[in-house]
């Protein structure tokens, strides 16, 4: 099989239960099939920083204007789309066996948007109700002294 992006030979590699086959020396691209990304896409899952760093060349230029083919299917293309809609990395799809291309650098900025949105949202959003409880005693208490 080869890179959908720089026609590399892909290295199919196992890292805990997933196989996945990654562009080994080549753009550094990783293909996942089907379900297997969103084993890896988390920043608290061990298996996906593995694949964060996978060697490649810096003299293979990608052009992000080509359509890639699927390497699973034949003669299918890869339709380009958003990550999701609040984490707008743009990712390849195939429409036929659901499998994901991602190219060098994508997983790791996947895993980075994720962890920063789930910090976020563990934010407090405003005032929480004991810091409004709060307030309100320190102004009842103000108006009694009065």
């Amino acid at each position: 099989m080869n890179c959908p992006a720089c026609s590399h030979p892909l290295t199919q590699i196992e890292i805990g239960s997933l196989c996945v086959d990654i562009c080994r020396g080549g753009c550094g691209g990783i293909w996942f099939d089907t379900f297997e990304l969103q084993q890896v896409d988390e920043p608290e899952e061990y298996v996906g920083e593995a694949l964060v760093h996978v060697p490649r060349d810096p003299n293979v230029r990608v052009d992000p204007s080509r359509r890639k083919e699927c390497p699973r299917c034949t003669q299918m293309k890869l339709k380009r789309r958003l990550y999701s809609p609040q984490i707008a990395i743009e990712v390849d799809e195939c429409p036929a066996c659901g499998g994901f291309w991602l190219d060098g650098g994508e997983l790791e900025h996947i895993r980075l948007e994720k962890g920063r949105l789930e910090k976020a949202a563990k934010q407090p959003a405003g005032m929480t109700p004991e810091m409004i409880r709060a307030l309100y005693r320190m102004r009842t208490a103000h108006r009694d002294r009065l």
